[in-house]
């Protein structure tokens, strides 16, 4: 005698009854075959490459950057002998924390003289009525678009001795030991200004504009209406462009090279971290070059920069978040 044939529903429900623990991970387990076979593993097809290319020239140099710095020139494990060797040595220390001073002020000239102009051209673009605002935002973008040799180059004829600046009260900004790094950081606002300049005209052009004709509606003046109203709503932005111009800072090299060459003339006045570890890790003139202490170098860096994004992260961007709109 035959059994009837029954369904695989049947069937399931028939096994739940009898054995409901091995069921349900049965179940568990064609749930999970199921998501595994509606995921989008094609993406895999475009994503790759640009991951393997990241993975190859970016993750693996910074980790293998790190190992680097635990050990000597002779591949011996040294710990964190480099570090105090680093912040300590008679040969290494002075001329570390020098260019770490350069580099702050090189920052602070970007964040109080770069980023208000950049706020301030924004917000002459945004007024409605100016004639020309797509000209005058491409004239102002177009320096960010030029090599920093060739702007390094131009700057530097500009600046010879063969020019008197009056206002500058120096006949060569770039041979003076107290004008030199202020003159290389106000050439690099003039380049990068734009860049900051076009993330603040997105932002303020987003703000809805109901929100600016209420607060005229009652009786806000122009200055009223900034402060109250539109810095408030470009804070995040604010913070954002804060943190790239710090990271972008602490990774500088190319101008100061350009100009002041390896040494960071005059007398390592321009010194910045960027050509500090230039020296250090290939060595220049009569210095010999350190593969390990210029690992060293490398990861300070990386650790200063990751220091000012987690304070950037868990400071400023908790606190601005509010205001997001």
């Amino acid at each position: 005698m035959t059994m009837p044939d029954t369904t695989i529903e049947q069937q399931q429900a028939q096994a739940e009854r009898l054995d409901p623990s091995g069921a349900a991970a049965q179940s568990g387990r064609r749930s999970v075959r199921r998501r595994l076979r509606r995921f989008p593993w094609h993406l895999f097809v475009f994503i790759g490459p640009a991951l393997l290319v990241y993975v190859a020239f970016m993750v693996y140099p910074l980790f293998d950057t790190l190992r680097l710095s635990f050990f000597d020139d002779n591949g011996d494990w040294t710990g964190l002998g480099n570090f105090h060797t680093l912040f300590h040595d008679s040969n290494y220390a002075p001329a570390f924390w020098n260019a770490l001073k350069d580099n702050f002020v090189f920052f602070a000239f970007h964040s109080l003289v770069q980023n208000p102009i950049a706020l301030l051209l924004a917000v002459l673009l945004t007024v409605q009525g100016v004639r020309g605002q797509n000209v005058y935002r491409t004239l102002i973008f177009v320096p960010t678009v030029l090599s920093v040799v060739i702007i390094g180059f131009i700057w530097s004829r500009i600046l010879s001795p063969l020019w008197d600046l009056p206002l500058v009260h120096t006949s060569a900004p770039l041979g003076s030991e107290t004008w030199s790094l202020p003159s290389l950081s106000l050439i690099s606002v003039w380049q990068w200004v734009g860049i900051p300049m076009i993330f603040f005209y997105a932002v303020l052009i987003a703000i809805p504009h109901d929100v600016i004709e209420a607060a005229r509606i009652d009786g806000a003046g122009s200055w009223r209406i900034f402060r109250s109203v539109t810095l408030p709503l470009i804070l995040p932005m604010l913070g954002i462009i804060t943190i790239v111009t710090f990271i972008a800072n602490f990774n500088a090299f190319d101008l100061i090279y350009t100009v002041q060459g390896a040494l960071a003339g005059p007398n390592f006045h321009t010194d910045i971290l960027g050509t500090y570890f230039y020296r250090t890790f290939f060595g220049f003139q009569l210095q010999p070059g350190s593969d390990a202490m210029g690992a060293t170098v490398a990861s300070a860096m990386f650790l200063i920069i990751l220091l000012g994004v987690l304070v950037y992260m868990f400071g400023w961007a908790r606190r601005v978040r509010t205001y997001e709109f």
